[in-house]
C-alpha cells in the first residue's frame, strides 16, 4: 500500500508527550525530525520532493546546523546545486568559518531548514549569512510548524518554501 509522503512523514517522526520547543514553547507533540533524516528512503524522497522548491537563481544551498545540514545534502544530491554547512557560532580556530563547504560570498544562499517554528534560528542565521556576503531572500523547510515564523521572516526579506505545514502533516492531506 502506497502512504503519502506526509503520512511516512508523521509515521516516522510523530511523537506525543510534553515537549519543550527550542523557541522555549511547551507542545504535546513532537516532530523528532531526525528519525526522518536518519531513514535514506524517506529522506531521500523528501530531497526529490524539494527540489522543485528551490528558488531560481540559487546558487548555494545552505544547510543549517544540525538538522538541516543532512536535508540541504540529500537536496544537493538531488538538484547537483553546491551546499554549504552553516554553524550556530564561527568555529574560533583553524578556517573559523561560519560556513563551510561551498563558498558563499557574493551567491544567492537558499537556507535549508528541518522544521521552522519562530523562525529565530533562521533569522540569526540569515543576518550572520548576509554579514559574510551572501545574498539571502529565501528557505527551504520540510515543515512549517507554526505561521509566526513564516511572518517574522518576510519582515526581514526571508520568504519560505516549506514542503508541508504542520496542519497537511496532521490531517496526512499533504501535497508532497
Amino acid at each position: 500500500m502506497t502512504r503519502s509522503l506526509a503520512n511516512q512523514i508523521y509515521d516516522t517522526a510523530h511523537l506525543n508527550g510534553t515537549f519543550t520547543l527550542r523557541s522555549g514553547q511547551v507542545s504535546n507533540e513532537y516532530f523528532d525530525k531526525y528519525l526522518f533524516e536518519a531513514d535514506p528512503g524517506l529522506l531521500r524522497t523528501i530531497a526529490e520532493q524539494l527540489v522543485p522548491l528551490i528558488p531560481a537563481g540559487t546558487e548555494v544551498l545552505a544547510g543549517l546546523e544540525m538538522g538541516g545540514i543532512p536535508v540541504a545534502t540529500a537536496v544537493s544530491l538531488q538538484s547537483g546545486v553546491p551546499a554549504a554547512f552553516v554553524r550556530k557560532k564561527s568555529k574560533e580556530y583553524g578556517t573559523c568559518k561560519l560556513a563551510e563547504g561551498a563558498s558563499i560570498a557574493g551567491k544567492r544562499v537558499c537556507v535549508v531548514e528541518d522544521v521552522i517554528t519562530t523562525g529565530g534560528q533562521v533569522m540569526i542565521s540569515t543576518q550572520e549569512l548576509r554579514e559574510a556576503g551572501a545574498i539571502v531572500e529565501n528557505v527551504l523547510c520540510v515543515i512549517e510548524r507554526n505561521p509566526d515564523g513564516r511572518r517574522k521572516l518576510a519582515e526581514i526579506g526571508v520568504r519560505v518554501h516549506a514542503l508541508f505545514t504542520m496542519e497537511q502533516l496532521l490531517s496526512g492531506r499533504g501535497e508532497g
